[in-house]
This record gives C-alpha cells, sequence and structure tokens, in this order.
C-alpha cells in the first residue's frame, strides 16, 4: 500500500464533521474521520484529522499513489476545506435572516458528498419521507450492496454500476418505495453507462437528462447541485424543511402551516450565487428573523 499525506491550511474557518452520518459510511473516530473509497473499482482510505493551529491533514492509503491523491480530492470537495467564504460573509453577515448563524458559525458548509452519484442516489431515497427514515433504508442499501473493507470495516456507497444491476424489488426489499425504487435504478444505469455524466463540468445538462426519468424531479436535482456537484447557488427550494419553517415564520409559529416552493424560492433569490449556503444558515435561523426579509 502506498500512503500520501496531504497538509492543507482552509482559507476560511473549518471544522471536521462532529459524526460521520447515518448511512454508515464516514466513520468519526476521536479526532479521526475516516472513509472508504472507491476509484473506478479501486479502494482508497482516508483520514482526516485537524490540528489545533486548524491545519488539516489527509492521509490516503491506497495501491496506487495517484488513487491515492485521487481519493484525498474527493474528500476535500466533500469536505469543502479549500472554500473560500469570505465573500458570502463580508455580504451577509449582518443580513437579518442568515446573519446570526453566519457569525456564530462561519465554518458551516453545505453537506457533500465525494461523488455526485452519492448524492443524486441518497436525494432519490429521501424523495417524500423523513429524514430518519431515509437514513435507515440508506443504511441498509449500504450494508447489502456497499463494498467492504475487511481490514477496517468501514463500507463505502454502492457505485452506479452496482445499483444499475440490482432489481426494483431488491431495493423495496430495504424499505424503499416502488417508484423511487424503479426512479433509483433507471437514474443510475444512465449514469453507469455514460449518458448522465454528473462529474463533469455540463451539469445542467446532465439536469435535463435526470428531469426525463419518471420520479425525478426538481427537487432530486437541486440536492445533486448542491451536494454533489457543489453549486452554493442552488437551493433545493422542495425541502419540506424550508416550507415549514416559512410557514410558521408567516403564521405566528404554527407548527401546521406550510409555505410554498415559489415563497422559498422568492426567500433566498436576492442571495444569489450563494442561496445553498443561505439555506444551510437559514435553517438554523430563529423563527422572527424569517418575518424580516
Amino acid at each position: 500500500m502506498v500512503e500520501v499525506r496531504v497538509e492543507v491550511v482552509p482559507r476560511w474557518p473549518f471544522r471536521l464533521p462532529a459524526y460521520g452520518g447515518g448511512d454508515g459510511v464516514m466513520r468519526r473516530r476521536g479526532p479521526l474521520v475516516e472513509r472508504l473509497l472507491h476509484l473506478e473499482g479501486r479502494p482508497a482510505i482516508v483520514r482526516v484529522a485537524q490540528s489545533a493551529e486548524r491545519r488539516v491533514l489527509f492521509r490516503a492509503s491506497a495501491q496506487e499513489r495517484a488513487d491515492a491523491e485521487a481519493a484525498i480530492a474527493r474528500m476535500r470537495f466533500a469536505l469543502g476545506v479549500d472554500d473560500d467564504l469570505r465573500p458570502f460573509w463580508e455580504l451577509y453577515r449582518d443580513d437579518p435572516l442568515v446573519g446570526p448563524s453566519l457569525r456564530r458559525r462561519p465554518w458551516l458548509r453545505a453537506k457533500r458528498r465525494p461523488f455526485a452519484f452519492e448524492a443524486l442516489a441518497w436525494a432519490i431515497c429521501e424523495q417524500l419521507i423523513q429524514t430518519s427514515q431515509a437514513v435507515r433504508i440508506e443504511a441498509r442499501i449500504v450494508r447489502a450492496l456497499g463494498v467492504r473493507c475487511a481490514q477496517t470495516g468501514l463500507r463505502d456507497v454502492p457505485t452506479a454500476a452496482a445499483l444499475a444491476d440490482c432489481s426494483p424489488a431488491r431495493l423495496e426489499s430495504f424499505g424503499l418505495g416502488g417508484r423511487r425504487a424503479i426512479a433509483l435504478v433507471r437514474a443510475a444505469r444512465e449514469v453507469a453507462c455514460g449518458a448522465i455524466d454528473l462529474e463533469g463540468p455540463e451539469h445542467e445538462r446532465a439536469w435535463r437528462r435526470l428531469l426525463a426519468i419518471p420520479n425525478v424531479g426538481r427537487w432530486t436535482v437541486e440536492m445533486l447541485a448542491l451536494h454533489g456537484q457543489g453549486r452554493y447557488d442552488v437551493v433545493p427550494a422542495g425541502d419540506l424543511n424550508f416550507h415549514k419553517l416559512l410557514g410558521r415564520a408567516r403564521c405566528g409559529g404554527n407548527p401546521a402551516a406550510r409555505a410554498d416552493e415559489a415563497d422559498v424560492r422568492a426567500l433566498f433569490e436576492r442571495y444569489g450565487e450563494w442561496r445553498g449556503l443561505a439555506g444551510a444558515h437559514a435553517l438554523r435561523a430563529p423563527a422572527a428573523a424569517l418575518a424580516v426579509p
């Protein structure tokens, strides 16, 4: 095994995630974050730690040096360690909606996946159900179909090819609804055969191809854009959390109130290229702040 180490000084305040995530693929062990990745089928293990001087150390092990370097690059993207958020800070630190959260949590970033297909697959799983239920389904998929490292016990998210070969009925056995199971298999086949390129620069073209798949809607594509392609200018306006948040603010705290998607888009339009990051901060804002914009 070849080991590659890279030390990064973040361009903006940064903190490692406090936990690995419900699907079980990223593991937090004390000060370390660990993740098993596959580069065209070849495994690499990445470990990340943050020093007291705020430097971030990436250490990757793989059979080939190129794979270890590629795995580190994927994790740097997933953690957002290279993102310079100063322009967002300078524009919106005094904003009535996102300013309080931004001043309290300047390190906050939109959560990302190291591969865009992971974000797409999990967005399909999370359609129209509670997050806790979706996470349990995703964990079952990982345990049944993801590759496991015998030495570390780490598992990886199934690749597009693995899910393309899976029957919708098999996915339904993990708790995924029938229509979403079919949509996931169809999307996986399109990505696996190269008809849809999620990692290329033409994001909008990939989105149009995905939207042609039944039961893949705008929210799913926007979740892919924000969490899998690093598009801070995209906010998943169909997210129920935004509808609840804005609805409560408009109706005096009524927990049953809901806003619609058009209202959410109008709320975040003024944040321009930072809509997605503004959304992450808005979800942590008090309801009173939402009545101001």
